[in-house]
């Protein structure tokens, strides 16, 4: 689902200078309503999943086979918040909340990578007490689970594939579906290497190596969220660019009070203060909504426009 909004207002700021300023924006994307079952059915697929290498990586001593389980966790965790990002998007603002609930989505992100850094502390303290303590792992059963843990996790990627190039959200779903799948394929081999050689170091080696790889995945997750928490400029957008493109609009003497935040993980804001003056300038204003969007992918911008008769208080770039 895809919907767009192009808008405008022009007032008197009364909290700070007589002025004008400009609310405007061309467009929120986000995943499309008819993935909402393809969210369900690998959610439900993982869980169900997750259960079975649980209860089988017990019964096996395998600890791949559970780091293998934390991973495909971190899949259910990820696909929940994709989801649920999809379906709070759709909430109307209120006067509570008046930006909606999009930014629950940095919440349940942040949460969700502190969860499996837990999990995976715990699993690779197991793993590296096996170096030491060996316990007989049953290769046969973890390459049955794991071959199994192959079939889903393409099965699931193959849901995505369609809307992996036209939706962030999805791309994400498809991506981390497929990289699963390649980490079941090497539990396998590591399995029948056991089944083969009796090397039973190798299934704590293996649990330590897809612990890595949930670690590498989890800390972007983990780092990213908390910048978006303390409403850093998102990746991807340099704020010199930004200041840059709003300084080289016709008529603008100066810009200042420049801010950039995520609203949630897939839309950002912009409020900024432009000196212009000759005065108000509509077609200006909706062009530079219309261009931020383009350009810099901030879909929800905020332009007050002042003629430089005052000195605004904001002004200084140290004043926030």
């Amino acid at each position: 689902m895809s919907h767009s909004h192009d808008d405008s207002h022009a007032g008197d700021d009364h909290d700070r200078d007589d002025g004008h300023h400009e609310h405007g924006g061309t467009g929120h994307v986000h995943a499309p309503t008819s993935f909402g079952r393809a969210f369900a059915i690998g959610i439900g697929l993982n869980a169900a999943f997750v259960v079975l290498e649980v209860v089988f990586g017990v019964a096996s001593n395998s600890v791949a086979l559970l780091s293998d389980a934390g991973h495909n966790l971190s899949d259910v965790l990820g696909l929940g918040v994709a989801w649920g990002a999809l379906i709070l998007a759709k909430r109307q603002p209120t006067s509570r909340f008046t930006y909606g609930l999009g930014g629950s989505s940095i919440l349940a992100a942040l949460s969700n990578a502190a969860f499996l850094l837990v999990v995976v502390g715990a699993l690779s303290w197991e793993a590296i007490q096996r170096f030491w303590q060996p316990k007989p792992v049953e290769g046969g059963t973890v390459m049955i689970v794991a071959a199994c843990g192959i079939v889903l996790n393409g099965f699931c990627a193959w849901l995505f594939a369609a809307g992996s190039k036209a939706d962030l959200n999805v791309r994400g779903a498809f991506m981390h579906m497929a990289a699963d799948a390649v980490v079941s394929l090497g539990v396998v081999a590591a399995a029948g290497i056991i089944v083969v050689t009796g090397w039973q170091w190798l299934d704590p080696t293996v649990s330590l190596a897809v612990n890595a790889v949930i670690v590498w995945g989890t800390w972007g997750l983990l780092t990213g969220s908390i910048a978006m928490s303390l409403n850093a400029v998102p990746a991807g957008i340099e704020t010199a660019e930004v200041e840059a493109y709003l300084k080289s609009l016709p008529g603008v003497s100066e810009v200042h009070d420049l801010h950039i935040w995520p609203m949630s993980t897939t839309e950002t804001a912009l409020t900024v203060h432009l000196v212009h003056p000759s005065g108000l300038d509509d077609d200006l204003l909706q062009n530079a909504a219309r261009e931020l969007e383009r350009r810099f992918n901030i879909q929800h911008s905020t332009i007050q426009m002042e003629s430089g008769a005052r000195q605004c208080k904001l002004a200084p770039a140290d004043v926030v």
